[in-house]
């Protein structure tokens, strides 16, 4: 059932109708409908209960969409959503089939002004709109609004070097609650804690509020306000790196008092220059449990209402692929004193906390700037260290150049270990890792392997750290298959691909994950048609197993091959540049993601029947593959 407040809500516009006492019930009803659609769908629950009052306050003072939010990241954008025409059936669904994005989307609502789902991209989107807006010569408002976290990562440090000498006419929100997903690490969060600590820098924001909140906001008092408050602090408390930089600097600021918070953004809309608030907020807020686990409860599956406890899976459920690559990781550098591992803010969501309890001096967290991270591992390694970095495949995207130019121009042995490789199914297109294939496979010296269990995983990690070269290890998000893990992983030959079953006419060549369905559309095959495939599991993209190809090739009809990529440079590609390379006369047919983003859904087995990459449909289209090699089903007996 909808709240009371909360179902007059049909556009901002109707929140100037509330008065105090009752925007602070609206905000209560907000948070109990944010709890209640992530405990049925799983969500960013922590960071979005921590900006309610910021959001009302937000639309309170500002005219959306004429006046532009970039919510960097924009993941803690469920308010936004429900005070902009979607407290519908649509947030009931949130980020399953049929629902709303997790994350904003241009194509979702007008006032979505800027589709995100990485951090650092506030800053540059909202002053590009600002250039914008001063070329047209029109006078809308520009907000960013991005947390603590987004200043660990370079774009946002190159933004705030261009602002001041691009416009006069910037508002940044700095949401401040010591947290990105993992507890902030770095010298900007060590900064951020000095600014919120400093006794002098806090009796002085006290008096401007103070002052603020018993005159008439007339330009003149601003002006005198602001000015004798930074020439103030100027002379009694270390100066702001902001406003070194050209961006006056107002905070802290209480992020949960809206009244406050209007008053606040009333002042920034008469800025002559840059600003920035700063804000202090609490990650969870109003919901005990996420206040108790911040990291735990920045993105969180089902859970129970009553009791906030996770909603247990299958008991027999094997382990995730995150878990047994930290794990291993763990148990190698123990024996391995060059090996290190390196994560950029995802600790927990890569499995690298193993690594950093038990050994953590060779565990780096460096923020959320895998750039860096990329480089670092290349230092590291031009010294003799054995690097892993552990960075999600759609993150690793951040990171080309430094693995171009410095990783893999130098052949340095450093490992990568890309976790949720496939589908990030709830969250979307800006998470779903189907592009990492072909981004890395046209790169001289990559080594580019993709486990079809979890204990190939473990050989693979070994093999990587072994090889001394650049080497990718692509992997799914979420439990594998359980697979008996052996107690020591194995190094693999390179380039040598794996026969699982030896088998006539045809072979399916099945990278990863798709290894479990061609198991099953081999028994199906030999049903209808009478006979089995050879299956081959490849375990390298790059170097692919030629030997085997071209032997295929002289014994088979055809070949299939099967990914979690999209098509288009993809494992396919490389097996039909090899069949061109060799000049080899084998018919081929690809099954992988087509060249489109692939939307959000509930799972992964819905968007793969949506794609046709289900069984039924990848059935369907080998029988048709079948008969264009004349391979008829078999007489059934009468």
């Amino acid at each position: 059932m909808k709240s009371s407040l909360l179902s007059k809500i049909e556009s901002p516009n109707d929140l100037r109708k509330f008065s105090g006492k009752d925007l602070a019930t609206l905000a209560q009803e907000i948070r109990n409908r944010i709890i209640k659609a992530t405990s049925e769908n799983g969500g960013h629950v922590g960071p979005n209960l921590g900006v309610v009052e910021l959001t009302i306050a937000l639309h309170l003072a500002f005219d959306s969409p004429i006046d532009k939010f970039c919510w960097d990241v924009s993941h803690q954008g469920y308010v936004h959503k429900l005070l902009t025409g979607r407290n519908d059936s649509r947030f009931d669904d949130i980020r399953k089939d049929e629902g709303l994005s997790g994350f904003l989307n241009i194509a979702e609502s007008t006032h979505d002004s800027y589709g995100a789902g990485h951090a650092g991209t506030a800053l540059s989107s909202a002053l590009g709109m600002c250039v914008a807006r001063d070329l047209q010569s029109k006078d809308n408002h520009v907000v960013a609004i991005a947390g603590d976290a987004a200043f660990t990562c370079g774009i946002t440090l190159e933004a705030l070097n261009n602002i001041a000498c691009t416009t006069k006419k910037f508002i940044l929100i700095l949401n401040d609650n010591e947290w990105s997903i993992a507890k902030n690490v770095g010298a900007f969060s060590k900064y951020f804690n000095e600014l919120i600590t400093n006794p002098v820098y806090t009796r002085l924001h006290q008096e401007a509020e103070s002052f603020l909140s018993q005159i008439p906001l007339g330009k003149s008092f601003i002006k005198l306000v602001s000015k004798a408050k930074r020439d103030t602090k100027e002379l009694l408390a270390p100066s702001s790196i902001f406003e070194k930089l050209g961006i006056r600097y107002l905070g802290p600021i209480d992020g949960h008092d809206i009244q406050g918070l209007v008053q606040f953004f009333e002042f920034a809309k008469k800025s002559t220059e840059p600003i920035v608030l700063h804000l202090l907020t609490q990650k969870g807020k109003g919901f005990p449990v996420a206040l108790e686990e911040p990291e735990k409860w920045h993105g969180s599956g089902p859970f129970d209402l009553a009791t906030g406890k996770s909603i247990p899976g299958d008991a027999k459920s094997p382990p995730k692929y995150q878990d047994i690559f930290g794990c291993c990781l763990a148990k190698l550098a123990q024996s391995n004193k060059n090996i290190v591992g390196i994560t950029a803010a995802m600790p927990s969501g890569t499995g690298l906390d193993a690594l950093q309890s038990t050994i953590p001096e060779r565990f780096y967290d460096v923020g959320i700037a895998e750039e860096h991270a990329v480089l670092l591992a290349a230092g590291m390694a031009t010294q003799g260290l054995s690097p892993v970095c552990a960075i999600y495949s759609t993150f690793l995207q951040r990171a080309y150049d430094p693995i171009v130019h410095d990783v893999c121009l130098q052949e340095l042995p450093v490992t990568f270990c890309l976790d949720r490789a496939g589908l990030s199914p709830n969250d979307g297109p800006t998470h779903h890792g189907l592009f990492d294939i072909s981004y890395l496979r046209c790169i001289p010296h990559a080594i580019i392997m993709a486990p079809s269990n979890e204990d190939v995983l473990q050989d693979m990690l070994l093999t990587g750290i072994n090889l001394k070269k650049p080497s990718f290890i692509r992997y799914p998000r979420g439990n594998g298959v359980g697979a008996k893990l052996k107690k020591q992983p194995t190094l693999l030959e390179l380039g040598k691909a794996h026969v699982i079953q030896e088998g006539e006419l045809v072979t399916i060549w099945a990278l990863g994950n798709f290894v479990q369905v061609a198991l099953e559309i081999s028994e199906s095959i030999f049903n209808i048609y009478g006979f089995k495939p050879t299956l081959v599991d490849p375990r390298f993209v790059k170097p692919l197993d030629e030997q085997l190809l071209q032997e295929h090739s002289f014994t088979h009809r055809g070949i299939i091959t099967l990914e979690d990529n999209v098509l288009a440079g993809g494992f396919g590609s490389a097996v039909l540049e090899t069949i061109d390379l060799l000049n080899l006369d084998f018919p081929s047919k690809r099954i992988g993601w087509p060249d489109q983003f692939i939307e959000h859904g509930s799972s992964v087995t819905s968007l793969r029947k949506r794609y046709a990459l289900d069984f039924n449909s990848i059935l369907d289209d080998l029988e048709c593959f079948l008969k264009e090699l004349k391979i008829k089903q078999k007489t059934l007996a009468v």
